[in-house]
């Protein structure tokens, strides 16, 4: 009786772990990448704009629209590349990405906040007397 061939090994990203070398060198210049690109734009793409606006309330709003939307783009690819990390299963590089989410989305959420309290609406008259 002959020996049944061996069922052929497929290559699936969860079918093995990534090498922790390979993991942690690419986990270590993305997560500095990613938190220097944060830093930069908030302080060069949100902060010159905002320095060069001297004043104007349109421009300053124009610049933390543009700067929450870039935040919003790189949240998504980061999100997008931690998935992938995790699919591969490479933890250093989820765990590097995930934080670097988590800052992004603070970032994100202070700023929107920034953008709400300087645009709420006048609490006008809440009493109903002769100086309202």
């Amino acid at each position: 009786m002959t020996n049944p061939l061996p069922a052929p090994n497929r290559w699936r990203p969860w079918a093995h772990r990534t090498r922790l070398g390979a993991d942690v060198a690419l986990a270590i210049p993305l997560f500095l990448l990613e938190t220097a690109w944060l830093v930069l734009d908030w302080m060069f793409g949100l902060g010159m704009e905002v320095w060069a606006a001297q004043g104007d309330k349109a421009q300053v709003d124009a610049a933390t629209l543009a700067h929450i939307n870039r935040v919003w783009v790189l949240l998504v690819a980061v999100l997008i590349v931690a998935v992938l990390a995790g699919l591969f299963r490479a933890p250093w590089t989820a765990i590097a990405h995930l934080l670097v989410a988590l800052l992004a989305g603070l970032i994100l959420g202070a700023t929107q906040h920034q953008w709400d309290t300087d645009h709420a609406p006048s609490p006008g008259c809440i009493r109903y007397s002769a100086n309202c």
